[in-house]
């Protein structure tokens, strides 16, 4: 058989086409390579750091402890912080650089001002540590559970899934604490309260961000004078982000440094909420003269307040769950540390554990935290700086709430429901407008169509009230005229039947709601296999 001919210029191209993407992978690699390379570096200097401290008889277990809590800060800021600036970026209010600086400044401020002195080494009294034989074993529990909460979190960021950081390290130190002094130490109740809030805490922050995206469009992108409208209900969208903002960083961010009550800390938000109400209505009373009447310009208004909103949840994230890193290595080092044979049930946490912590949760968030951002932005519904907006309220007005009422609930799962909670008001709002739009033209001769277009430009453009009266009126004149396109009965239905949209991804909505329910046991399973490691290794044989 002759050779396959070829063009003296087709083996070539297939030669640069290749060498091209060999080229485009090496660079990939090569990225991964570089941040896998600082990952190790940070390790590797809290490693040095923490031996340079040592000393005492327990410098080896500091030492272990420490770089695994500076590996389990890599992770929480690789995964966890997407949630406070994922809808920003999604929505395009901020860069992705630019999100990431100002959330590794924030996060790490909020670690250090109002991370507080002290952290329970029990999370959310999840264990009994009384039941745990001696030291020895208290340090073990605390190094496999937060070995265990980071490579469960070092998994789910790579599958680009956010889970909470929270629920990883309670069901780690459930899993440790089982394998160490059997079922009875868990708190079974504690747990129940952690279970239902993976059903509460999505639900809530999907209702809450859906009727505040519904209201705005009514209010505002619904009317036909939409720079009117924003002049009369932005103040008041503004001042509420205000008051919810000062009353969820008081009672959250700045709870260690400040302690008000919840009825002071709402007092004091309203009065900011005044202040930036006096101070929106002012600018947008000159604003509102250049500003276009169409949705853009409406969405625009809502860009300065998502970056302070990015900041804000960064910073009260920062200030609580760094405790997740460093609760567990404080543990550690108090055990190490002491001379007193008991286990305290809440350790002190030094400076420099807390900078570990701190800085480990703004590197992690510089080399991984895109993946986790880009899903939580961009890959599971698109948004605008208005639905980002309500992302931003929701995370803040459901935690305010369910605090009031003593729901337990996760600020991740929160964020990700309300992004969950848009997408879904949006598919429905755009199916049920399809199916109003097929309603008319099945009200239509099928030959007028330059009447049928002329009535759909003037329903798109009409606010929600004259759409209704528009509707009305056609369905009353093709009564009274008996049906001039002569359409039988099921070609009518034929004509209503459309496509439906789908505006949330599903496979997304599968997958994380799946991280969500494997996320304790998951890593409860981890953190006993890596006990009983730990007990194989470092028991000495009689």
């Amino acid at each position: 058989m002759a050779p396959r001919s070829t063009t003296p210029n087709q083996a070539p191209l297939m030669e640069f086409k290749h060498i091209n993407d060999i080229e485009k992978a090496g660079q990939k690699g090569g990225v991964q390579l570089i941040r896998l390379g600082l990952g190790v570096a940070f390790v590797v200097g809290v490693m040095i750091y923490a031996m340079l401290r040592g000393g005492n008889g327990g410098s080896l277990y500091i030492v272990a402890a420490a770089v695994v809590g500076g590996y389990m800060a890599l992770n929480i800021g690789a995964n966890d912080v997407a949630n406070n600036v994922g809808p920003a970026v999604g929505s395009k209010a901020l860069t992705l650089g630019g999100a990431l600086f100002i959330a590794a400044i924030f996060e790490a401020a909020g670690a250090i001002i109002a991370g507080g002195e002290v952290v329970g080494t029990i999370r959310s009294g999840i264990i009994n540590p009384d039941l745990i034989p001696n030291k020895e074993t208290f340090i073990w529990v605390m190094l496999a559970a937060l070995l265990a909460a980071a490579l469960w979190l070092n998994a789910a960021t790579a599958i680009g899934a956010p889970v909470s950081t929270t629920h990883s390290i309670v069901g780690a130190v459930i899993g440790s604490g089982v394998a160490a002094a059997g079922m009875g130490i868990v708190a079974w109740g504690k747990m129940g309260q952690i279970a239902a809030s993976w059903v509460v805490s999505p639900v809530l922050g999907g209702l809450v961000a859906a009727g505040l995206l519904f209201v705005i469009k009514r209010s505002i992108t619904y009317q036909i004078d939409k720079v009117a409208a924003a002049r009369q209900v932005v103040p008041w969208l503004m001042a509420l982000m205000g008051w919810s903002f000062t009353t969820y960083l008081l009672l959250k961010g700045l709870s260690k440094l400040w302690k008000v009550s919840t009825p002071m800390a709402m007092l004091l938000g309203m009065g900011v909420a005044v202040a930036v109400w006096l101070l929106v209505r002012r600018v947008l009373r000159h604003h509102a003269q250049s500003m276009d009447n169409n949705k853009e310009a409406v969405n625009d208004l809502f860009t300065w307040p998502l970056i302070f909103a990015a900041a804000l949840l960064s910073f009260a994230h920062g200030s609580n769950d760094v405790a997740n890193a460093v609760g567990p290595l404080a543990a550690i080092v108090d055990m190490a540390s002491s001379t007193a044979d008991g286990i305290s049930k809440n350790a002190p946490v030094p400076l420099w554990v807390m900078g570990i912590g701190a800085l480990g949760i703004s590197v992690g968030l510089a080399l991984y935290g895109p993946r986790v951002i880009r899903t939580v932005g961009s890959e599971i519904t698109e948004l605008d700086k208005t639905r980002a907006y309500c992302i931003a309220m929701a995370a803040t007005l459901t935690v305010i709430v369910a605090s009031e009422m003593g729901l337990p609930v996760s600020s991740t799962h929160i964020a990700v429901g309300a992004v969950f909670g848009v997408g879904f008001l949006r598919e429905y709002l755009k199916n049920r407008y399809d199916r109003l739009v097929e309603e008319i033209k099945s009200h239509h001769p099928e030959a007028d169509q330059a009447a049928l277009n002329a009535f759909l430009a003037e329903f798109r453009e009409a606010s929600v009230a004259e759409k209704g009266q528009m509707l009305d009126d056609l369905k009353g004149r093709v009564k009274r005229q008996q049906d001039p396109a002569n359409f039988s009965k099921p070609e009518r239905k034929t004509l209503k039947k459309v496509y439906r949209r789908e505006l949330v991804k599903r496979s997304q909505l599968l997958r994380i709601a799946a991280a969500w329910v494997i996320t304790v046991p998951a890593s409860a399973l981890i953190s006993a296999l890596v006990f009983y490691m730990l007990r194989s290794a470092l028991v000495t044989p009689v």
